[in-house]
């Protein structure tokens, strides 16, 4: 598809007219000077040598074709070429209307060739655009022409609207006006779901590289129980600073289950050293709780003298707003002083909520601490029962007690009484057990009294849930009561309604008896060749929507004087029809 460089041919008019047309390409090929840059022109590349083939992604060369400034105007200048000359359209004219660009367009549809063009002439005019790879030619004046690169097809797309002329004939088959638009075609599609697949591979392995790279390197390996390994591990556990190590290690030993009879020493001991360590815990946690406090009152301190300083400054601007220096200020300066007035006053009253928000935290931690429990009230009456008899024992143990107290007092009284030469230190030795025995009766009582409240309380709420359970079974007898009154009012209902219904069903019935057979034999005397009993329910439903058939039938059946059933037809076409007898007997008599 080469083609040699004396093929294109210039205007003596206007030398620089195919420069003009590739300006418009985006590819300037002059200098300031007006002096063609680079003259070598190379056909096998379609493009002045030197200069890099477009990138499709440039601006007016992708999917988007970029907006033309207007300060340019685009010229299109008349292009001879060997065979034919190509006349620019009236610039006047808008653009040729083209269709939206496929993904990965290589091919363009060429309309409105002349009859007598052949191949040669489309690689002749097509070829400086770019390499060809497959030209379509119909027998209807249009092709499809398949580049190599998806920015020559912009190239192509620059040349629609050119009227051509094959050498200087004037006949009609020599002429036509070239229409360059984008093609659909399943190679292009194929080649560039092919590419973006490409893309998306490159993609998803870049991100797993990135995701690699950013991952944690995974733990080592724990090794197996060994003689060698539990002696180190024993010294590790030892050591403060590698005792969070030592222990994961002894922890994936006893979950593996290397435990036996041989070893179960060694590990004993391990456990042991393992347990050492909450002594320095506890005291490392209560060394970090006193930081912890001593921090907070430093914080709270040096809030208070920042709160107190915040005090100090909006009392300046308080006494800066009275009337004794705020006349002497101006209005100006009055407007600044009021907002800073606000914003200390704000900043104050920030500060001074913090504060107490701390203080308060401090009072509910110490009620915490000094609150109990409360008692259950919603306990169950078994667990109210054993909680008083553990009560009622624990009441006479404490009452045997008190006893065996007052005894020993008394016989302390007694000893004392017969022994009164007895010296002084032995004396104060004996002053000293009673008063200890005086203090340990005294709270004795003190705690028989509060089990005794306690024991009240409890009987107290016992006999409340007896109250409660016993009221609760009233209410549901008595609902029990209402809905078996309930009932029985419902099935009465019913009753009287089943009895209503089957009156006036019955009354229904007798007058259907009674008016039925004279309908049906004046509806049969219409008909004289008789009816079926379809046809006659069919009539009777539009008086009364619930008559059977069956009920006809049997009605019919009854009068044998009156209606008479006879068959007619043959074969399948057999059938049964009713016909009114009743004036028979009349006219034999």
């Amino acid at each position: 598809m080469t083609m040699d460089s004396s093929s294109l041919t210039m205007p003596m008019s206007d030398p620089n007219a195919w420069a003009t047309a590739m300006n418009n390409l985006g590819m300037p090929p002059m200098g300031l000077t007006g002096q063609p840059l680079m003259p070598d022109f190379d056909p096998n590349l379609g493009m002045m040598a030197g200069i890099t083939p477009l990138n499709p992604m440039m601006p007016g060369l992708g999917m988007v074709p970029a907006p033309v400034s207007q300060d340019v105007p685009m010229v299109k200048e008349i292009i001879h070429c060997k065979t034919c000359t190509l006349f620019p359209p009236n610039p006047n004219l808008p653009p040729p209307a083209t269709r939206e660009r496929p993904p990965g367009c290589k091919t363009v549809f060429v309309g409105g060739l002349p009859e007598n063009a052949n191949e040669q002439l489309i690689v002749e005019i097509f070829g400086q655009c770019g390499d060809i790879t497959a030209i379509r030619k119909s027998k209807k004046n249009f092709c499809h022409i398949r580049f190599a690169e998806e920015a020559t097809v912009d190239k192509a797309l620059f040349l629609s609207g050119y009227r051509i002329r094959l050498g200087s004939s004037t006949d009609k088959k020599d002429s036509g006006r070239l229409h360059v638009d984008f093609a659909q075609a399943r190679d292009d599609l194929y080649e560039w779901e092919c590419r973006q697949r490409m893309l998306a591979r490159e993609e998803r392995h870049r991100r797993k590289m990135e995701e690699d790279r950013l991952r944690p390197p995974s733990p080592p390996p724990i090794v197996h129980y060994s003689e060698h390994e539990c002696s180190q591990l024993g010294d590790k556990i030892k050591d403060d600073s590698k005792f969070a190590e030592a222990v994961r290690v002894l922890l994936t030993w006893l979950e593996r289950g290397e435990v036996n009879r041989r070893n179960a020493n060694n590990f004993y001991s391990m456990i042991q050293s393992s347990n050492s360590h909450i002594r320095r815990l506890m005291s490392e946690k209560s060394q970090h709780e006193k930081e912890m406090e001593e921090a907070k009152e430093k914080f709270k301190t040096a809030l208070a003298g920042i709160l107190a300083q915040f005090e100090q400054i909006v009392s300046v601007f308080q006494a800066s707003s009275k009337q004794k220096a705020w006349d002497h200020f101006s209005k100006a300066q009055r407007k600044n002083l009021d907002m800073w007035r606000k914003q200390a006053e704000e900043i104050r009253n920030m500060h001074n909520e913090q504060l107490m928000g701390i203080r308060r935290e401090e009072e509910m931690e110490m009620s915490d601490d000094d609150m109990e429990d409360p008692p259950d009230s919603k306990d169950s009456e078994d667990s109210g029962v054993s909680q008083a008899e553990a009560l009622k024992e624990e009441n006479d143990s404490l009452r045997c007690q008190l006893d065996a107290y007052r005894n020993e007092v008394e016989l302390l009284k007694q000893e004392q009484g017969k022994n009164q030469p007895i010296r002084s230190e032995e004396d104060s030795t004996h002053s000293q057990q009673l008063s200890f025995l005086q203090q340990a009766l005294q709270g004795m009582q003190k705690q028989l009294l509060k089990m005794r409240e306690e024991l009240k309380q409890r009987e107290a709420e016992l006999q409340k849930s007896s109250e409660d359970k016993q009221q609760l079974k009233t209410q549901v007898q008595n609902l029990k009561e209402g809905l078996q009154k309930l009932q029985s009012a419902q099935a009465t209902q019913v009753s009287v309604r089943t009895a209503r219904h089957s009156e006036h069903r019955d009354g229904r019935q007798r007058l259907a008896t009674k008016l039925i057979p004279g309908i049906i034999s004046t509806f049969l005397h219409v008909h004289p060749f008789g009816a079926s009993i379809e046809y006659i329910c069919s009539y009777l439903q539009r008086l009364d929507t619930k008559i059977n058939p069956s009920e006809v039938e049997a009605l019919l059946s009854r009068l044998p004087c009156t209606f008479r059933q006879e068959l007619t037809g043959v074969g399948a076409s057999l059938e049964k029809r009713w016909n009114f007898c009743g004036f028979q007997g009349i006219k034999s008599a």
